[in-house]
């Protein structure tokens, strides 16, 4: 941090502060986290820090203001929720009565590797924690550069112990998430779950790049030693993070990029990686992360005698994270962008067990998966869940999206075809049989058929059509049984697969009418067949 005077936060209209930590670095936080008795240090160096009663997104309690600028442009409805701006002010106007007398922290960051759409994001918190994430997930500003400089296009104000009143705010609960676009302001409260953070930037990337040009995206991407991209999307539990850190290929960045007439590029600087049952021998890059100074982890177990990690335990949750810069990842490209992806994967975790491990799409299918944005939860993930359930998440990213899908879709679908990109799809989930009685698909046998696809060897082999999920199985793979390449022969019972194959298929097609209104019929016809 500086010596010389720093700024105050009077434009931001907090007046009173009792104490304004500016751009703190990683080991002057962690001096603040153990001060103010906000986390643990493990064994070997990581801070854990708990989340409270709100261990995930509260999509719920996330809203827009309803305003001239950007009112005709929403996607209204169940993901877009509107908020009159009476009601934003006087949370805002509350929410800075509060601040009064906090000590508080900030910190100035960029979001967007490429400079030509680089966005300054300016971040005030009461957490001493929630700074140390965002300045790994975000770019930080040069340590040198004067904070007076440092214009912010989006400011965030996160207070996670504020808490808004329903029927004064009109908010859902005590927790809110507004989101301003034409003052570029961000107001969170009423939880400590730092992705909010994260995902507030998202959010206002994906409405404000696509008229700038720019496809944003919910995946992650890594590069080859030949220069080919690729990209993973995948919601969460479906190996986005795992199978993108590949110790062959170096990652250009873990969740969030743009795709630009100039090549991708990353929207952070860091990763926000699952954690729950990580496997050193599996994923080994992000393993020793979770040994790491600097690394923030989220709800993860630890030992308050020996602090030691348990990364078993999901006692708390299964959505145990950890957050951690970029650079704590071997093999990553340090500029954040590459050109444009050769491949892109889209990824599924099928507890019906019936999707084939890997198939090629056309240009078509990929836009049609691509709105479908398809995973299933399993049995004991949620509470009620007793089955597999199937979860349609639009663009792989729906809560994210303030446009309508199909702005997305189709800039996807241009871009495919301008650069000769070549989509699959990718089942991490369930073979032989659904969740309960088949076997979750071996991560190694999926990376062999990832590295496949990317290296060409799957350019020359023959595919047949399936017949209910029209999409292109390949007849062989190198390094997988080819038996796995068809579920339908590893399942004990013919006629059990096809029951379920065709209803997985309704399901999709039900899922589809959504887009009924806005989607081309090609894209529509591309999808799965109710046979």
């Amino acid at each position: 941090m500086s010596t010389r005077v720093l700024p105050a936060l009077e434009s931001h209209g907090i007046v009173n502060a009792a104490r304004v930590n500016w751009n703190l670095n990683a080991p002057a936080l962690y001096e603040e986290v153990a001060r103010r008795r906000e986390g643990l240090i493990a064994a070997d160096g990581a801070l854990v820090c708990r989340t409270g009663h709100h261990t995930g997104r509260s999509a719920s309690d996330k809203f827009i203001v309803r305003e001239k600028s950007s009112e005709d442009r929403i996607w209204w409805g169940k993901v877009n929720r509107g908020i009159d701006e009476a009601h934003f002010d006087e949370v805002h106007r509350m929410l800075l009565r509060y601040l009064q007398g906090k000590e508080l922290f900030v910190q100035d960051c960029h979001a967007c590797a490429d400079p030509r759409y680089r966005y300054p994001v300016r971040v005030i918190t009461e957490y001493a924690w929630h700074s140390l994430f965002i300045r790994n997930m975000l770019l930080p500003v040069d340590a040198a550069a004067d904070p007076d400089e440092h214009k912010p296009a989006l400011t965030i104000i996160d207070a996670p112990r504020f808490h808004a009143d329903p029927e004064r705010h009109g908010t859902r609960s005590e927790v809110f998430i507004l989101v301003h676009f034409a003052k570029g302001l961000v107001l969170i409260g009423g939880t400590s779950y730092a992705g909010e953070i994260k995902k507030s930037v998202f959010t206002v990337l994906n409405y404000l790049l696509p008229s700038r040009g720019v496809l944003p995206m919910h995946c992650s991407a890594n590069i080859g030693a030949g220069g080919d991209v690729a990209l993973f999307f995948g919601l969460s539990g479906t190996g986005k993070t795992t199978l993108s850190s590949d110790p062959e290929r170096r990652l250009i960045g873990d969740d969030e990029h743009g795709w630009s007439e100039f090549g991708v590029f990353n929207f952070e600087g860091g990763c926000y990686a699952k954690l729950i049952r990580l496997s050193p021998e599996a994923e080994p890059e992000i393993y020793s992360t979770t040994r790491r100074f600097g690394t923030v982890l989220e709800n993860v177990s630890i030992d308050v005698a020996t602090r030691q990690l348990d990364l078993e335990d999901d006692s708390l949750t299964e959505n145990t994270r950890g957050a951690y810069p970029l650079s704590f990842i071997d093999n990553y490209v340090r500029s954040g962008q590459g050109g444009h992806p050769s491949n892109i994967i889209l990824l599924t975790a099928d507890a019906f067990g019936v999707l084939p491990p890997i198939s090629r799409l056309s240009p078509t299918a990929a836009r049609y998966h691509f709105l479908s944005g398809y995973t299933a939860k399993v049995a004991g993930t949620e509470k009620g869940v007793t089955e597999p359930t199937a979860t349609f998440s639009t663009c792989f990213g729906a809560p994210f999206l303030p446009l309508h899908p199909t702005v997305y879709s189709r800039a996807l679908g241009e871009m495919m075809a301008r650069h000769q990109v070549t989509a699959w799809l990718v089942n991490t989930g369930w073979t032989g049989g659904p969740y309960g009685i088949g076997s979750r698909m071996p991560i190694a046998y999926t990376r062999a058929m990832v590295r496949a696809a990317l290296s060409g060897a799957l350019d020359t082999v023959a595919y047949d059509t399936d017949p209910i999920f029209n999409v292109l199985v390949p007849s062989s793979c190198p390094g997988v049984p080819s038996q796995l390449l068809r579920p339908r022969t590893t399942w004990p019972n013919d006629a059990a697969y096809d029951e379920q194959a065709r209803r997985l298929a309704r399901m999709f097609i039900e899922n589809f009418k959504t887009f009924d209104d806005q989607a081309v019929p090609e894209v529509k016809a591309a999808g799965p067949r109710d046979v």
